[in-house]
């Protein structure tokens, strides 16, 4: 009698999986390395990881929409004449004119107007469309200084001096030649179709003493009125909040490694930073132990997606919160009605990310005349104001549910962790125990 053995069932490396495999296959065709935007997509503990403990008989909660919930949040009070106020803890991000398209530029300031809160310029300068429609506009101070001016300065609500990025701690920015249209040249000063590459580190100071002069010489230019903001890029939160706050900052904006970017390598993306969640306790932490929790506001960024990430970061001690690739998909971005164009870009609807080509068919990440007519400014305008009603409305829900009646009394003793790693990350005890791994670490 004759056996034969049955085959074995073939089985994916989990260390080369396909991407890793189809990458390797892409390098060795072209010899270089991937560029995109958006952020992080590896998976990574994050606000999922935690869950709120309600109130019932040891809490009490409010009664629904009766009991008043506020949401109210001043940023910029510890120096600035003209402090910053807004009616909800979510602001927009800073996002190019140059890496969007102006029609997209002019819907994230009418946008974030309707839902009274801010946006930011982001590298690039500031166009009137969005100075016209952004009822508060910080203006960002980047390493650049591409289209930067003194009188911009002045126009601004507030300027937020960019150290650092969640997506690429470290590095600089890219704008490549195919989105340098005439336009972002001239507010750029460089020439049509070139690739652009932001430096990683401003040319003019080194250190937080440095930083602290270079702030000073802001707030003369301005007149000591607007509130200034450092942003930092979530690497190492507690000692960057401090030199932060050393220097003479009102604002502190951290941007963990899920945060987006127009366009740089992938393996910075994927390899650099920290996420969101492990980024926070530590800042607050450095804000804590200097006396000035509450007194400099911080502000978290990365991968921040509805209500209940907004209420978390609160409760960990954020001050607001910042929202960059949210707001582009609430604008229209990777929208499934254009997934036969996508496909022929070699993508699909919630996957695009390459950015950098200036062919995004929903207009937004494009300087092509034709593509740029896809977006309406007013009606985008209008869904992401309605997006951020529905988060206020969600961080309410929440902080009324927890006894709250402002969403900034929210705290961690208010949560718990489903995981180890978000316990430790967190600082709150792992879910049916009061146990905080690392919390000495702190």
């Amino acid at each position: 009698m004759t056996y034969h053995n049955p085959p074995t069932t073939p089985r994916q490396s989990a260390t080369f999986d396909e991407y890793s495999l189809s990458e390797i296959r892409r390098a060795a065709a072209t010899g270089i390395y991937d560029i995109r935007g958006s952020g992080a997509k590896r998976k990574v503990p994050h606000f999922d990881d935690l869950l709120f403990l309600g109130a019932s008989i040891s809490r009490y909660p409010l009664e629904g929409y009766r009991e008043k919930c506020e949401t109210k949040v001043v940023l910029g009070s510890r120096f600035a004449k003209k402090p910053i106020e807004l009616k909800i803890p979510i602001t927009v991000a800073g996002m190019s004119f140059g890496s969007l398209s102006g029609p997209a530029k002019e819907a994230l300031g009418r946008g974030a107007t309707l839902a009274g809160t801010s946006t930011t310029t982001g590298d690039g300068g500031m166009t009137e469309e969005e100075r016209g429609h952004s009822k508060t506009l910080v203006y960002q101070y980047l390493p650049s200084r591409y289209g930067m001016n003194p009188r911009d300065l002045r126009r601004a609500d507030a300027i937020e001096v960019v150290v650092g990025q969640g997506a690429k701690p470290g590095g600089g920015g890219m704008l490549l030649g195919q989105k340098i249209s005439d336009r972002v040249a001239e507010m750029r000063t460089l020439p049509k179709g070139i690739d652009q590459r932001s430096a990683c580190r401003h040319p003019d100071w080194t250190g937080p003493d440095d930083l602290e002069i270079k702030i000073l010489e802001i707030r003369e230019i301005t007149d000591w009125e607007k509130p200034i903001y450092v942003k930092i890029g979530g690497a190492r939160p507690y000692y960057d909040t401090a030199l932060a706050v050393k220097a003479g900052a009102d604002v502190v904006v951290l941007d963990g490694m899920q945060g987006g970017t127009a366009a740089t390598q992938e393996v910075f993306i994927e390899h650099v930073g920290q996420p969101t969640l492990a980024c926070i306790r530590p800042a607050v932490q450095a804000l804590q132990d200097l006396g000035m929790h509450r007194k400099v506001q911080l502000i978290v960024s990365g991968g921040i997606r509805n209500g209940a990430d907004v209420a978390k970061a609160l409760a960990l001690g954020a001050d607001a919160v910042s929202i960059g690739t949210a707001a582009l998909v609430a604008l229209g971005d990777n929208d499934p009605r254009w997934e036969e164009e996508y496909r022929k870009l070699g993508s699909t609807a919630g996957a695009y990310d390459d950015w950098h080509e200036g062919k995004d068919p929903a207009g937004i990440t494009t300087q092509d005349p034709e593509l740029m007519k896809r977006v309406d400014p007013i009606a985008a305008g209008r869904r992401l104001a309605n997006y951020l009603k529905v988060m206020t409305l969600e961080a309410q829900t929440i902080a009324r549910a927890c006894g709250k009646n402002h969403v900034h009394n929210l705290e961690p003793e208010d949560l718990c962790a489903l995981t180890i790693e978000a316990a430790a990350m967190s600082g709150v005890p792992l879910a049916g125990t009061n146990w905080v791994p690392g919390k000495s670490a702190f």
